[in-house]
Protein backbone atom coordinates (compact mmCIF):
# COMPACT_ATOMS: atom_id res chain seq x y z
CA UNK A 1 0.00 0.00 0.00
CA UNK A 2 1.40 3.65 -0.62
CA UNK A 3 2.01 6.40 1.17
CA UNK A 4 -1.61 7.78 -0.25
CA UNK A 5 -3.30 4.70 1.14
CA UNK A 6 -4.17 6.51 4.19
CA UNK A 7 -1.74 3.74 6.06
CA UNK A 8 -2.47 6.24 9.46
CA UNK A 9 -3.05 4.59 12.56
CA UNK A 10 -6.89 4.66 13.63
CA UNK A 11 -5.84 7.58 16.30
CA UNK A 12 -4.00 9.46 14.02
CA UNK A 13 -7.06 9.48 11.56
CA UNK A 14 -9.28 10.52 14.30
CA UNK A 15 -6.76 13.52 15.46
CA UNK A 16 -6.69 14.36 11.44
CA UNK A 17 -10.52 14.42 11.33
CA UNK A 18 -10.84 16.52 14.78
CA UNK A 19 -8.30 19.25 14.14
CA UNK A 20 -9.80 19.50 9.97
CA UNK A 21 -13.60 20.35 11.99
CA UNK A 22 -12.10 22.53 14.39
CA UNK A 23 -10.16 24.51 11.84
CA UNK A 24 -13.74 25.92 10.33
CA UNK A 25 -13.32 28.29 13.67
CA UNK A 26 -9.90 29.75 12.31
CA UNK A 27 -10.41 33.41 11.04
CA UNK A 28 -10.03 34.22 7.45
CA UNK A 29 -6.70 35.49 6.37
CA UNK A 30 -6.84 38.98 4.54
CA UNK A 31 -4.56 38.29 1.39
CA UNK A 32 -0.98 37.60 0.73
CA UNK A 33 2.37 39.39 2.68
CA UNK A 34 4.24 37.59 -0.24
CA UNK A 35 3.91 35.09 -2.23
CA UNK A 36 6.35 32.86 -3.82
CA UNK A 37 7.03 32.35 -7.40
CA UNK A 38 5.51 29.59 -8.70
CA UNK A 39 8.57 26.58 -9.07
CA UNK A 40 5.93 23.53 -9.56
CA UNK A 41 6.25 21.89 -13.20
CA UNK A 42 3.14 20.77 -14.93
CA UNK A 43 2.18 19.05 -17.98
CA UNK A 44 1.10 20.48 -20.63
CA UNK A 45 -0.16 17.52 -22.56
CA UNK A 46 -1.81 16.05 -19.40
CA UNK A 47 -3.94 19.51 -19.00
CA UNK A 48 -5.04 19.16 -22.24
CA UNK A 49 -6.57 16.26 -21.20
CA UNK A 50 -7.98 17.67 -18.34
CA UNK A 51 -9.65 20.55 -19.95
CA UNK A 52 -10.78 18.25 -22.22
CA UNK A 53 -12.43 15.59 -18.98
CA UNK A 54 -10.25 12.92 -18.95
CA UNK A 55 -9.40 12.43 -15.69
CA UNK A 56 -5.97 10.34 -15.11
CA UNK A 57 -5.15 9.58 -11.33
CA UNK A 58 -3.95 6.78 -9.83
CA UNK A 59 -3.95 4.60 -13.23
CA UNK A 60 -7.26 5.54 -13.35
CA UNK A 61 -9.29 6.61 -16.39
CA UNK A 62 -12.51 8.82 -15.55
CA UNK A 63 -14.00 10.72 -18.79
CA UNK A 64 -16.26 13.42 -16.96
CA UNK A 65 -16.34 16.69 -19.89
CA UNK A 66 -19.13 18.17 -17.46
CA UNK A 67 -19.22 16.90 -13.98
CA UNK A 68 -16.76 18.46 -11.77
CA UNK A 69 -14.15 16.80 -10.15
CA UNK A 70 -15.22 16.30 -6.57
CA UNK A 71 -18.44 14.28 -7.97
CA UNK A 72 -16.70 11.96 -9.74
CA UNK A 73 -16.76 8.39 -7.42
CA UNK A 74 -13.19 7.70 -7.04
CA UNK A 75 -12.54 4.24 -8.16
CA UNK A 76 -10.04 4.29 -5.45
CA UNK A 77 -8.16 5.79 -2.46
CA UNK A 78 -5.25 6.30 -4.57
CA UNK A 79 -7.42 8.20 -6.56
CA UNK A 80 -9.08 10.60 -4.47
CA UNK A 81 -5.88 11.10 -2.87
CA UNK A 82 -4.21 12.41 -5.96
CA UNK A 83 -6.98 14.83 -7.19
CA UNK A 84 -7.28 16.14 -2.92
CA UNK A 85 -3.47 16.50 -3.42
CA UNK A 86 -4.10 19.23 -6.17
CA UNK A 87 -0.67 18.34 -8.45
CA UNK A 88 -3.42 18.25 -11.26
CA UNK A 89 -2.87 22.20 -10.58
CA UNK A 90 0.09 22.56 -12.08
CA UNK A 91 -0.88 21.12 -15.75
CA UNK A 92 -3.46 23.63 -16.00
CA UNK A 93 -1.58 25.87 -15.15
CA UNK A 94 0.69 24.70 -17.76
CA UNK A 95 -2.16 25.44 -20.49
CA UNK A 96 -2.58 28.44 -19.07
CA UNK A 97 -5.65 29.66 -21.37
CA UNK A 98 -9.16 30.47 -20.50
CA UNK A 99 -10.60 27.07 -20.46
CA UNK A 100 -7.90 25.84 -18.07
CA UNK A 101 -7.83 28.67 -15.83
CA UNK A 102 -12.13 28.24 -15.73
CA UNK A 103 -11.59 24.16 -15.31
CA UNK A 104 -9.21 25.19 -12.03
CA UNK A 105 -11.51 27.65 -11.00
CA UNK A 106 -14.29 25.41 -10.94
CA UNK A 107 -12.78 22.27 -9.31
CA UNK A 108 -10.38 24.40 -6.70
CA UNK A 109 -13.98 26.52 -5.27
CA UNK A 110 -15.60 22.99 -5.82
CA UNK A 111 -13.38 21.50 -3.42
CA UNK A 112 -14.03 24.42 -0.69
CA UNK A 113 -17.17 23.31 -1.00
CA UNK A 114 -17.10 19.72 -0.89
CA UNK A 115 -14.50 19.27 1.73
CA UNK A 116 -13.22 22.96 2.82
CA UNK A 117 -15.80 22.47 6.20
CA UNK A 118 -13.16 19.61 7.39
CA UNK A 119 -14.91 16.27 5.25
CA UNK A 120 -13.68 14.05 3.05
CA UNK A 121 -9.76 12.34 2.42
CA UNK A 122 -7.55 15.53 1.94
CA UNK A 123 -7.35 16.19 5.36
CA UNK A 124 -4.20 14.65 5.93
CA UNK A 125 -1.01 16.28 6.71
CA UNK A 126 1.13 15.52 3.36
CA UNK A 127 -1.98 16.40 0.91
CA UNK A 128 -2.59 19.36 2.83
CA UNK A 129 0.48 20.82 2.56
CA UNK A 130 0.62 19.18 -1.28
CA UNK A 131 -2.31 21.35 -1.52
CA UNK A 132 -1.59 24.77 -0.54
CA UNK A 133 1.54 24.47 -1.94
CA UNK A 134 -0.10 24.95 -5.17
CA UNK A 135 -3.22 27.12 -4.21
CA UNK A 136 -0.13 29.79 -3.37
CA UNK A 137 1.89 29.24 -6.36
CA UNK A 138 -1.10 29.57 -8.49
CA UNK A 139 -2.97 32.23 -6.43
CA UNK A 140 -2.67 34.90 -9.18
CA UNK A 141 -4.00 32.33 -11.88
CA UNK A 142 -6.49 31.47 -9.58
CA UNK A 143 -8.24 34.32 -8.65
CA UNK A 144 -8.50 36.31 -11.66
CA UNK A 145 -11.91 37.08 -12.11
CA UNK A 146 -13.22 36.26 -9.18
CA UNK A 147 -15.31 38.56 -7.17
CA UNK A 148 -14.89 39.58 -3.42
CA UNK A 149 -17.28 36.47 -1.96
CA UNK A 150 -15.08 33.93 -4.12
CA UNK A 151 -11.81 35.57 -2.87
CA UNK A 152 -12.91 35.37 0.79
CA UNK A 153 -13.69 31.84 0.70
CA UNK A 154 -10.25 31.15 -1.17
CA UNK A 155 -8.27 33.09 1.89
CA UNK A 156 -10.84 31.58 4.31
CA UNK A 157 -10.12 28.04 3.15
CA UNK A 158 -5.64 28.41 2.95
CA UNK A 159 -6.11 29.88 6.67
CA UNK A 160 -8.08 27.19 7.90
CA UNK A 161 -5.76 24.37 6.34
CA UNK A 162 -2.46 26.37 7.80
CA UNK A 163 -4.18 26.22 11.33
CA UNK A 164 -4.88 22.58 10.35
CA UNK A 165 -1.01 22.19 8.95
CA UNK A 166 0.12 23.92 12.48
CA UNK A 167 -1.48 21.16 14.72
CA UNK A 168 -0.97 17.89 12.63
CA UNK A 169 2.17 18.00 10.20
CA UNK A 170 3.57 15.53 13.18
CA UNK A 171 1.00 13.12 12.46
CA UNK A 172 2.41 12.90 8.59
CA UNK A 173 4.70 9.48 8.53
CA UNK A 174 8.34 10.60 8.30
CA UNK A 175 10.01 11.32 4.94
CA UNK A 176 7.98 12.86 1.89
CA UNK A 177 4.86 12.99 3.95
CA UNK A 178 6.38 15.22 6.78
CA UNK A 179 8.19 16.97 4.06
CA UNK A 180 5.33 18.24 2.27
CA UNK A 181 3.68 19.18 5.47
CA UNK A 182 6.18 21.44 6.92
CA UNK A 183 6.67 22.71 3.57
CA UNK A 184 3.45 23.90 2.81
CA UNK A 185 3.16 25.37 6.37
CA UNK A 186 6.26 27.06 5.48
CA UNK A 187 4.70 28.69 2.38
CA UNK A 188 1.91 29.78 4.14
CA UNK A 189 3.39 31.08 7.28
CA UNK A 190 5.60 33.28 5.37
CA UNK A 191 2.73 34.02 2.44
CA UNK A 192 -0.77 34.96 4.18
CA UNK A 193 -1.48 37.74 6.57
CA UNK A 194 -2.31 37.01 9.88
CA UNK A 195 -0.39 33.39 9.93
CA UNK A 196 3.37 34.98 10.46
CA UNK A 197 3.75 33.16 13.54
CA UNK A 198 3.51 29.76 11.81
CA UNK A 199 6.21 29.97 9.92
CA UNK A 200 9.25 29.83 12.46
CA UNK A 201 8.72 26.67 14.54
CA UNK A 202 7.98 24.81 10.79
CA UNK A 203 11.26 26.49 10.25
CA UNK A 204 12.90 24.59 12.64
CA UNK A 205 10.69 21.34 12.44
CA UNK A 206 12.02 21.31 8.56
CA UNK A 207 15.63 21.40 9.78
CA UNK A 208 15.68 19.09 12.32
CA UNK A 209 13.88 16.27 9.48
CA UNK A 210 16.90 16.78 7.37
CA UNK A 211 19.00 15.61 9.80
CA UNK A 212 17.00 13.28 11.18
CA UNK A 213 15.92 11.70 7.60
CA UNK A 214 18.94 12.53 5.13
CA UNK A 215 22.01 10.23 5.87
CA UNK A 216 25.61 11.68 5.70
CA UNK A 217 25.43 10.50 1.78
CA UNK A 218 22.48 12.71 0.87
CA UNK A 219 19.91 9.40 1.04
CA UNK A 220 16.97 8.48 2.17
CA UNK A 221 16.11 5.24 4.32
CA UNK A 222 13.61 4.49 1.20
CA UNK A 223 16.13 4.27 -1.29
CA UNK A 224 13.95 5.62 -3.62
CA UNK A 225 15.13 7.99 -6.07
CA UNK A 226 12.38 9.60 -6.98
CA UNK A 227 11.04 10.17 -3.94
CA UNK A 228 14.53 11.44 -3.14
CA UNK A 229 13.95 13.68 -6.04
CA UNK A 230 10.59 15.30 -4.38
CA UNK A 231 11.88 15.46 -1.63
CA UNK A 232 15.08 17.53 -2.57
CA UNK A 233 12.04 19.73 -4.47
CA UNK A 234 10.70 20.59 -1.26
CA UNK A 235 13.57 21.59 0.26
CA UNK A 236 14.42 23.72 -2.88
CA UNK A 237 11.30 25.61 -2.87
CA UNK A 238 11.38 26.31 1.00
CA UNK A 239 14.86 27.51 1.15
CA UNK A 240 13.57 29.92 -2.28
CA UNK A 241 10.46 30.90 -0.88
CA UNK A 242 12.79 31.91 2.73
CA UNK A 243 15.08 33.97 0.57
CA UNK A 244 12.73 35.59 -1.44
CA UNK A 245 10.73 36.82 1.91
CA UNK A 246 14.31 38.10 3.47
CA UNK A 247 14.63 34.93 5.92
CA UNK A 248 17.77 32.74 6.84
CA UNK A 249 17.86 29.32 5.90
CA UNK A 250 18.74 26.99 8.51
CA UNK A 251 22.80 25.45 8.21
CA UNK A 252 20.61 22.05 8.44
CA UNK A 253 18.36 22.57 5.64
CA UNK A 254 20.94 24.17 3.32
CA UNK A 255 23.59 21.13 4.60
CA UNK A 256 20.53 18.43 3.52
CA UNK A 257 20.47 20.35 0.01
CA UNK A 258 24.24 20.22 -0.35
CA UNK A 259 23.96 16.48 0.18
CA UNK A 260 21.03 15.42 -1.34
CA UNK A 261 22.42 17.26 -5.21
CA UNK A 262 25.49 15.18 -5.62
CA UNK A 263 23.27 12.03 -4.98
CA UNK A 264 20.98 12.67 -7.40
CA UNK A 265 23.37 13.44 -9.90
CA UNK A 266 24.93 10.26 -9.34
CA UNK A 267 21.22 8.67 -10.06
CA UNK A 268 20.71 10.02 -13.14
CA UNK A 269 21.26 8.14 -16.68
CA UNK A 270 22.54 9.67 -19.90
CA UNK A 271 19.08 10.64 -20.84
CA UNK A 272 18.42 12.96 -17.54
CA UNK A 273 16.32 10.61 -16.27
CA UNK A 274 16.38 8.64 -12.80
CA UNK A 275 16.70 5.10 -12.14
CA UNK A 276 14.02 3.33 -11.44
CA UNK A 277 14.09 1.14 -8.46
CA UNK A 278 12.63 0.82 -4.85
CA UNK A 279 9.12 2.23 -6.29
CA UNK A 280 10.43 5.25 -8.28
CA UNK A 281 9.76 6.41 -11.74
CA UNK A 282 12.10 8.07 -14.20
CA UNK A 283 10.31 11.32 -12.54
CA UNK A 284 8.63 13.91 -14.89
CA UNK A 285 10.90 15.22 -17.71
CA UNK A 286 13.04 18.24 -17.28
CA UNK A 287 11.95 18.12 -12.98
CA UNK A 288 15.20 16.84 -12.42
CA UNK A 289 17.48 19.17 -14.66
CA UNK A 290 15.37 21.94 -13.07
CA UNK A 291 15.41 21.09 -9.31
CA UNK A 292 19.14 20.87 -9.35
CA UNK A 293 19.92 23.57 -10.98
CA UNK A 294 17.67 25.78 -8.66
CA UNK A 295 19.77 24.19 -5.85
CA UNK A 296 23.42 25.80 -7.22
CA UNK A 297 25.03 22.99 -6.02
CA UNK A 298 27.74 21.23 -7.98
CA UNK A 299 29.18 17.54 -8.17
CA UNK A 300 28.56 14.12 -7.98
CA UNK A 301 29.12 11.53 -5.79
CA UNK A 302 32.57 10.36 -6.21
CA UNK A 303 34.82 7.06 -5.69
CA UNK A 304 31.14 5.65 -3.46
CA UNK A 305 27.87 4.46 -3.34
CA UNK A 306 25.04 6.93 -3.88
CA UNK A 307 21.97 6.17 -1.26
CA UNK A 308 23.15 2.18 -2.40
CA UNK A 309 23.81 2.56 -6.06
CA UNK A 310 26.91 2.50 -7.90
CA UNK A 311 27.61 3.83 -10.99
CA UNK A 312 29.73 3.27 -14.42
CA UNK A 313 29.52 6.11 -16.67
CA UNK A 314 31.55 6.59 -20.03
CA UNK A 315 30.92 7.99 -24.01
CA UNK A 316 27.12 7.63 -24.61
CA UNK A 317 26.45 4.88 -21.60
CA UNK A 318 25.38 5.04 -18.28
CA UNK A 319 24.90 1.74 -16.18
CA UNK A 320 23.02 2.52 -12.44
CA UNK A 321 23.35 -0.59 -10.12
CA UNK A 322 21.06 -1.41 -6.81
CA UNK A 323 24.71 -2.39 -4.84
CA UNK A 324 23.49 -2.33 -1.16
CA UNK A 325 20.72 -3.47 1.38
CA UNK A 326 17.41 -3.50 0.57
CA UNK A 327 15.71 -0.67 2.81
CA UNK A 328 14.95 -2.21 6.16
CA UNK A 329 11.43 -2.66 8.30
CA UNK A 330 8.84 0.24 7.59
CA UNK A 331 11.27 1.65 5.13
CA UNK A 332 10.96 -1.41 3.05
CA UNK A 333 6.85 -0.98 2.51
CA UNK A 334 7.62 -0.03 -0.96
CA UNK A 335 10.65 -1.66 -1.59
CA UNK A 336 12.13 -4.23 -3.97
CA UNK A 337 13.92 -7.52 -4.12
CA UNK A 338 16.66 -5.49 -6.74
CA UNK A 339 20.22 -6.51 -5.22
CA UNK A 340 22.38 -6.28 -7.88
CA UNK A 341 19.97 -5.36 -10.66
CA UNK A 342 21.19 -3.23 -13.22
CA UNK A 343 20.08 -0.72 -15.49
CA UNK A 344 21.81 0.88 -18.91
CA UNK A 345 20.94 3.81 -20.61
CA UNK A 346 22.66 4.59 -23.93
CA UNK A 347 22.54 8.74 -24.88
CA UNK A 348 18.92 9.53 -25.02
CA UNK A 349 17.90 5.95 -25.09
CA UNK A 350 17.04 3.66 -21.72
CA UNK A 351 18.02 0.40 -22.66
CA UNK A 352 18.34 -2.10 -20.40
CA UNK A 353 15.42 -1.22 -17.56
CA UNK A 354 13.39 -2.74 -14.58
CA UNK A 355 10.23 -3.28 -14.69
CA UNK A 356 9.65 -0.67 -12.66
CA UNK A 357 6.32 -0.13 -9.59
CA UNK A 358 3.49 -1.32 -10.24
CA UNK A 359 1.62 0.32 -7.93
CA UNK A 360 -0.70 1.85 -10.33
CA UNK A 361 -2.09 -1.45 -11.46
CA UNK A 362 -3.04 -3.01 -8.23
CA UNK A 363 -2.08 -4.88 -5.89
CA UNK A 364 -0.88 -8.17 -8.04
CA UNK A 365 1.28 -5.98 -9.88
CA UNK A 366 2.54 -4.22 -7.38
CA UNK A 367 3.66 -7.27 -5.74
CA UNK A 368 4.92 -8.92 -9.06
CA UNK A 369 6.86 -5.62 -9.60
CA UNK A 370 9.12 -5.73 -6.39
CA UNK A 371 9.96 -9.16 -7.20
CA UNK A 372 13.60 -10.51 -8.48
CA UNK A 373 12.39 -11.38 -11.77
CA UNK A 374 11.29 -8.12 -12.49
CA UNK A 375 14.00 -6.98 -12.37
CA UNK A 376 17.72 -7.36 -14.79
CA UNK A 377 19.53 -9.48 -12.53
CA UNK A 378 19.93 -12.99 -11.44
CA UNK A 379 17.21 -15.63 -9.37
CA UNK A 380 17.32 -18.85 -8.75
CA UNK A 381 13.93 -21.05 -9.28
CA UNK A 382 11.83 -18.06 -9.58
CA UNK A 383 12.52 -17.17 -5.97
CA UNK A 384 12.93 -13.84 -5.21
CA UNK A 385 16.46 -11.99 -2.70
CA UNK A 386 14.00 -10.61 -0.46
CA UNK A 387 10.22 -11.73 0.69
CA UNK A 388 7.26 -9.57 0.92
CA UNK A 389 6.62 -10.05 4.83
CA UNK A 390 2.65 -10.43 5.72
CA UNK A 391 1.12 -7.06 6.35
CA UNK A 392 0.15 -6.39 9.99
CA UNK A 393 -3.86 -6.69 10.59
CA UNK A 394 -5.33 -3.40 9.24
CA UNK A 395 -1.95 -1.67 7.77
CA UNK A 396 -1.99 -3.21 4.34
CA UNK A 397 1.73 -2.24 4.00
CA UNK A 398 4.32 -5.43 2.70
CA UNK A 399 7.65 -4.82 4.12
CA UNK A 400 10.49 -6.97 3.30
CA UNK A 401 11.84 -9.78 4.83
CA UNK A 402 14.43 -12.51 4.64
CA UNK A 403 16.66 -9.56 2.78
CA UNK A 404 20.64 -9.95 2.15
CA UNK A 405 22.46 -8.28 5.24
CA UNK A 406 25.49 -8.98 3.64
CA UNK A 407 26.16 -7.16 0.30
CA UNK A 408 30.36 -6.33 -0.48
CA UNK A 409 31.36 -4.08 -3.58
CA UNK A 410 34.14 -2.50 -5.12
CA UNK A 411 34.19 -0.15 -7.73
CA UNK A 412 37.89 0.23 -9.81
CA UNK A 413 39.07 1.77 -12.99
CA UNK A 414 41.20 -1.12 -15.21
CA UNK A 415 43.08 -1.05 -18.17
CA UNK A 416 40.01 -0.93 -20.18
CA UNK A 417 37.43 0.98 -18.58
CA UNK A 418 35.17 0.51 -15.29
CA UNK A 419 34.48 -2.15 -12.92
CA UNK A 420 31.93 -2.79 -10.63
CA UNK A 421 32.08 -6.24 -8.36
CA UNK A 422 29.46 -7.16 -6.06
CA UNK A 423 27.73 -10.31 -4.02
CA UNK A 424 24.48 -10.71 -2.00
CA UNK A 425 23.44 -13.84 0.27
CA UNK A 426 19.99 -12.90 -0.37
CA UNK A 427 19.75 -16.83 -1.72
CA UNK A 428 21.68 -18.42 1.22
CA UNK A 429 18.58 -19.20 3.17
CA UNK A 430 17.47 -21.26 1.08
CA UNK A 431 20.09 -22.87 -1.50
CA UNK A 432 23.42 -22.22 0.13
CA UNK A 433 24.22 -19.86 -3.20
CA UNK A 434 25.70 -16.18 -2.92
CA UNK A 435 25.32 -14.54 -6.45
CA UNK A 436 28.09 -12.93 -7.13
CA UNK A 437 28.37 -10.45 -10.72
CA UNK A 438 31.36 -7.90 -12.26
CA UNK A 439 30.33 -5.64 -14.79
CA UNK A 440 32.98 -4.10 -16.74
CA UNK A 441 31.82 -0.79 -18.83
CA UNK A 442 34.85 0.08 -21.65
CA UNK A 443 35.91 3.53 -21.96
CA UNK A 444 34.40 4.31 -25.04
CA UNK A 445 31.05 3.04 -23.50
CA UNK A 446 30.17 0.63 -26.30
CA UNK A 447 30.58 -2.76 -24.42
CA UNK A 448 28.90 -3.98 -21.37
CA UNK A 449 30.97 -7.23 -20.23
CA UNK A 450 28.85 -9.10 -17.09
CA UNK A 451 29.98 -12.22 -15.31
CA UNK A 452 27.39 -13.96 -13.03
CA UNK A 453 28.29 -16.41 -10.52
CA UNK A 454 26.79 -18.72 -8.08
CA UNK A 455 29.07 -19.79 -5.31
CA UNK A 456 28.79 -22.05 -2.29
CA UNK A 457 31.72 -20.36 -0.09
CA UNK A 458 31.42 -21.97 3.23
CA UNK A 459 30.91 -25.95 4.33
CA UNK A 460 27.38 -24.75 6.31
CA UNK A 461 26.52 -22.82 2.63
CA UNK A 462 27.85 -26.27 0.96
CA UNK A 463 25.60 -28.71 3.17
CA UNK A 464 22.53 -26.27 2.47
CA UNK A 465 23.15 -26.27 -1.66
CA UNK A 466 23.56 -30.23 -1.40
CA UNK A 467 20.61 -30.51 0.43
CA UNK A 468 18.28 -28.85 -2.29
CA UNK A 469 20.66 -30.97 -5.34
CA UNK A 470 19.00 -33.91 -3.19
CA UNK A 471 15.69 -32.53 -3.15
CA UNK A 472 15.56 -32.01 -7.04
CA UNK A 473 17.44 -35.55 -7.52
CA UNK A 474 20.56 -34.17 -8.39
CA UNK A 475 19.26 -32.01 -11.64
CA UNK A 476 20.92 -29.06 -10.58
CA UNK A 477 19.53 -25.56 -9.03
CA UNK A 478 17.56 -23.60 -12.07
CA UNK A 479 18.55 -19.97 -12.39
CA UNK A 480 17.63 -17.18 -15.05
CA UNK A 481 19.28 -14.15 -15.61
CA UNK A 482 16.95 -11.35 -16.96
CA UNK A 483 17.78 -8.42 -18.84
CA UNK A 484 14.51 -6.63 -19.14
CA UNK A 485 14.45 -4.37 -22.56
CA UNK A 486 12.64 -1.12 -22.77
CA UNK A 487 9.99 -0.99 -25.11
CA UNK A 488 11.26 1.31 -27.56
CA UNK A 489 13.80 -1.37 -28.33
CA UNK A 490 13.37 -3.68 -31.13
CA UNK A 491 14.99 -6.95 -30.76
CA UNK A 492 15.25 -10.26 -32.57
CA UNK A 493 17.37 -13.84 -31.99
CA UNK A 494 20.25 -13.46 -34.32
CA UNK A 495 23.15 -16.19 -35.11
CA UNK A 496 20.97 -19.08 -34.78
CA UNK A 497 19.70 -18.13 -31.42
CA UNK A 498 23.50 -17.45 -30.20
CA UNK A 499 22.59 -13.87 -30.22
CA UNK A 500 20.47 -11.54 -29.38
CA UNK A 501 20.08 -8.22 -32.01
CA UNK A 502 18.74 -5.34 -30.30
CA UNK A 503 17.66 -1.36 -32.29
CA UNK A 504 17.32 1.59 -30.41
CA UNK A 505 15.62 4.64 -31.85
CA UNK A 506 19.10 6.54 -32.30
CA UNK A 507 20.25 3.78 -35.15
CA UNK A 508 22.47 2.49 -33.03
CA UNK A 509 22.53 -1.78 -32.99
CA UNK A 510 23.52 -3.27 -29.63
CA UNK A 511 24.15 -6.97 -29.77
CA UNK A 512 23.89 -9.62 -26.59
CA UNK A 513 26.30 -12.54 -26.75
CA UNK A 514 27.45 -15.03 -24.02
CA UNK A 515 29.12 -18.14 -23.77
CA UNK A 516 27.53 -20.80 -24.49
CA UNK A 517 26.83 -22.32 -21.24
CA UNK A 518 22.91 -21.46 -20.72
CA UNK A 519 20.04 -21.52 -22.75
CA UNK A 520 19.19 -17.86 -24.71
CA UNK A 521 15.46 -16.70 -24.90
CA UNK A 522 13.76 -14.04 -25.84
CA UNK A 523 10.25 -13.64 -24.15
CA UNK A 524 7.34 -10.69 -23.34
CA UNK A 525 8.12 -8.84 -20.47
CA UNK A 526 6.31 -5.71 -19.19
CA UNK A 527 7.58 -1.73 -18.53
CA UNK A 528 5.33 -0.46 -15.89
CA UNK A 529 5.14 3.21 -15.84
CA UNK A 530 2.64 5.68 -13.43
CA UNK A 531 1.06 7.78 -16.58
CA UNK A 532 -0.43 4.78 -18.43
CA UNK A 533 -3.31 2.96 -18.32
CA UNK A 534 -1.83 -0.64 -18.48
CA UNK A 535 1.44 -2.11 -18.49
CA UNK A 536 3.25 -1.12 -21.89
CA UNK A 537 4.51 -4.61 -23.88
CA UNK A 538 8.16 -5.44 -23.93
CA UNK A 539 10.85 -8.15 -24.02
CA UNK A 540 12.98 -9.61 -21.53
CA UNK A 541 16.57 -11.08 -22.67
CA UNK A 542 16.64 -14.66 -20.30
CA UNK A 543 20.07 -16.64 -19.79
CA UNK A 544 18.58 -19.96 -18.22
CA UNK A 545 21.11 -22.80 -16.54
CA UNK A 546 21.77 -25.20 -13.80
CA UNK A 547 24.38 -24.60 -11.02
CA UNK A 548 25.57 -28.69 -10.44
CA UNK A 549 28.11 -27.34 -8.49
CA UNK A 550 29.64 -24.96 -5.19
CA UNK A 551 30.68 -22.98 -8.11
CA UNK A 552 29.02 -21.85 -11.48
CA UNK A 553 29.97 -19.24 -13.50
CA UNK A 554 27.99 -17.49 -16.79
CA UNK A 555 29.67 -14.74 -18.75
CA UNK A 556 28.03 -12.48 -21.13
CA UNK A 557 28.25 -9.08 -23.20
CA UNK A 558 26.55 -6.43 -25.05
CA UNK A 559 28.40 -4.20 -27.28
CA UNK A 560 27.37 -1.97 -29.81
CA UNK A 561 27.70 -3.45 -33.67
CA UNK A 562 30.82 -2.11 -35.82
CA UNK A 563 28.80 -0.36 -38.12
CA UNK A 564 26.91 1.66 -35.32
CA UNK A 565 28.59 5.29 -35.21
CA UNK A 566 30.58 6.71 -32.53
CA UNK A 567 28.47 10.29 -32.62
CA UNK A 568 24.96 9.63 -33.21
CA UNK A 569 22.53 12.72 -34.16
CA UNK A 570 19.60 11.80 -32.26
CA UNK A 571 17.33 14.83 -32.31
CA UNK A 572 14.12 13.51 -32.68
CA UNK A 573 11.99 14.22 -29.84
CA UNK A 574 9.49 11.58 -28.36
CA UNK A 575 6.01 13.18 -28.10
CA UNK A 576 5.31 12.19 -24.40
CA UNK A 577 1.88 9.42 -24.70
CA UNK A 578 -0.03 9.79 -21.50
CA UNK A 579 -3.57 8.16 -22.41
CA UNK A 580 -3.07 4.41 -23.59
Amino acid sequence: MSRHDRSASRSTRFLNGLYARLARRQAAATGFVSQPEPRTIGSFARGRQLVAGNLLFAGYLVESPTTGLWEVEAPDLAFDAERNGFAWLDDLASVGDLPAREKAQKWLWGWIKAHGKGRGPGWSPDLTGRRVIRWINHALFLLRGQDKDASDAFYRSLSQQTWFLSHRWHGAAPGLPRFEALTGLIYAGLALQGREELADPAIKALALECQQQIDDLGGLPTRNPEELLEVFTLLTWAAAALHEAGRTVPHAHTAAIERIAPTLRTLRHSDGGLARFHGGGRGLEGWLDHALAASHVAGIQADRLAMGYARLSAGRSSVLIDASVPPLSAASNNGHASTLAFELTSGRRPFIVNCGSGEAFGVEWRRAGRATPSHSTLCIEGHSSARLKPPQKGSGHEALTESPDSVPVEISEIASGFRFQGGHNGFARHFGLTHARTLELSFDGRTLSGEDMLLALEDASKRIFDRAMDAVSLRGIGFDIRLHLHPEVDAALDLGGTAVSMALRSGEIWVFRHDGGCELKLEPSVYLEKNRLKPRATKQIILSGRAMQYATRVRWTLSKAQETAIAVRDLNRDDPVIFD
